[in-house]
């Protein structure tokens, strides 16, 4: 259990982020079009998550925003945008925002394992049961190069 803040509130995830040069665990995620993807999809390339609560709050939509710019500019690499919000509102934002350079995808049906086995599930307070935000970078070969866990759910990660 990893110990965060919301609005200077103490919380909680259900676990802890994957440990750099583990293997991935692998997700059955869901595209704005209500399309499934894995990891496996991804095969080949480097993958950076970002993973956020929702992409109606300030900061999970400037990130997306903010990875949706510097995806043009990396090569061999797809970020992808998780939270557990509606594919319906995920589309509504990427069309209003312009955002076609990421893959926003949603947890929203995955029985909580992204969540679990990610480590980002919150598990008390106002956003329990949202995804917590984090970044995780995986390498071609499905191996995790970086984790960070945002400290502060209403910060900006490293980007």
């Amino acid at each position: 259990m990893a110990k965060i803040t919301l609005g200077g509130t103490k919380t909680n995830t259900v676990g802890n982020l994957p440990e750099v040069g583990t293997q991935a665990p692998d997700f059955h995620l869901v595209r704005k079009d209500m399309k499934d993807v894995t990891l496996a999809n991804y095969h080949g390339q480097k993958v950076i998550m970002n993973i956020y609560p929702s992409i109606d709050t300030g900061i999970c939509a400037m990130s997306t925003s903010k990875f949706n710019q510097e995806a043009s500019k990396l090569s061999n690499t797809r970020i992808i945008c998780v939270s557990k919000d509606l594919p319906f509102a995920l589309n509504r934002y990427c069309e209003a925002e312009g955002i076609d350079n990421l893959d926003n995808l949603t947890n929203f049906r995955d029985g909580g394992d992204f969540g679990k086995n990610y480590g980002v599930e919150i598990v008390d307070g106002a956003f329990a049961g949202l995804n917590a935000r984090a970044i995780v970078v995986v390498d071609e070969e499905g191996k995790v190069s970086y984790t960070e866990l945002v400290p502060e759910v209403g910060q900006e990660p490293n980007y």
